[in-house]
């Protein structure tokens, strides 16, 4: 009897452990640095008009950061909502976020399309449930474990309410989904969509006029082909480019429509930052106020807790409609 119930014991282990997502032999996830009840920089627009205000162009806007992936850091991973109270503690920032479909429909935040850089598991995304991946720990952009789990698309919304502007990726969620979850949420006012295409753009608009959509413009003949299709300058913020263009054209052909120009850093000055190459961001300032002079008005960067500050200070921002420090 005895030997009959070790081998019944056995093999449940054994059903339970193929259950599990495969995950790296790692160490304890340590418990990451703690948030200290701090204010935040928040952004925090009550309507879709007022969010299409905020990020309009009048003549003199004022410069922010939209934080590439929430903002991580050491301690901090990418896709966090721990993250994002870290970020927004420092600098008022948009927030660009990345929402991917599990196994079971669920829509989480994570970058990657496999698990291995980001988490404690490995394997692809969309081989497991929800249930199976919040049992994974976040790593920081050491590669370190923390004790923090991956949260979904429909948490990170409605955290952000009142707190600041989500910038939601396309990754493996359509568009056309990204909307439907917007306005299921009633999020018109603080969450806004990446659309990778002038077709996605025009489905989107279709749908729910009131979607703010970040648009891919990186030239004037698409400037002038986005201005055919019909759809608002209200409704979007152009992305120039990953690396800012020279093209003077362009920036002012965007601002006389009143749309506000997002230009990339995370692919070059920043990088300067991250590996060290620069003892301290104030040695690129130069730089990324040139960005600023050639008509970029907003940054997305991988280090928005230190670019932020350096472009603005509180007391210039408290200035603006809905920008707050609590």
């Amino acid at each position: 009897m005895r030997t009959t119930l070790s081998i019944l014991a056995f093999s449940l282990c054994l059903v339970h452990a193929a259950a599990e997502p495969l995950c790296e032999t790692t160490p304890p996830p340590r418990a990451g640095p703690a948030v200290p009840s701090a204010p935040l920089h928040r952004i925090h627009p009550q309507t879709a008009q007022d969010l299409q205000a905020v990020l309009a162009f009048k003549g003199q806007h004022l410069p922010f950061v939209s934080a590439h992936r929430g903002g991580p850091a050491k301690g901090f991973p990418e896709n966090c909502i721990l993250t994002f109270e870290h970020t927004l503690q420092h600098t008022f920032a948009m927030l660009e976020i990345d929402p991917r479909r599990a196994k079971d429909g669920a829509i989480i935040l994570l970058h990657d399309a496999t698990l291995e850089r980001t988490t404690t598991g490995t394997g692809r995304v969309t081989d497991f449930t929800l249930s199976e991946l919040q049992q994974l720990r976040l790593k920081d952009t050491e590669g370190q474990p923390t004790s923090f789990h991956i949260p979904t698309l429909d948490e990170a919304i409605e955290w952000a309410r009142g707190k600041t502007v989500l910038v939601l990726d396309q990754k493996d969620v359509t568009a056309i989904e990204r909307a439907h979850i917007v306005t299921r949420h009633k999020a018109e006012a603080y969450v806004m969509l990446i659309v990778s295409s002038f077709k996605d753009a025009v489905a989107v608009h279709q749908l729910n006029p009131d979607i703010m959509m970040e648009v891919m413009v990186p030239t004037v003949a698409k400037a002038e082909e986005f201005d055919r299709l019909g759809i608002p300058w209200r409704n979007v913020i152009a992305f120039v480019g990953h690396t800012p263009p020279q093209d003077v054209a362009l920036y002012d052909f965007i601002h006389r429509k009143g749309a506000c120009c997002m230009a990339g850093t995370s692919r070059h000055l920043d990088l300067k930052v991250i590996k060290s190459e620069v003892a301290d961001i104030q040695e690129l300032e130069e730089g990324y106020r040139t960005f600023l002079s050639l008509g970029a008005d907003i940054f997305e960067t991988d280090i928005p807790v230190l670019l932020g500050p350096m472009l603005h200070n509180a007391a210039t921002a408290l200035k603006q409609p809905f920008f707050e420090l609590k």
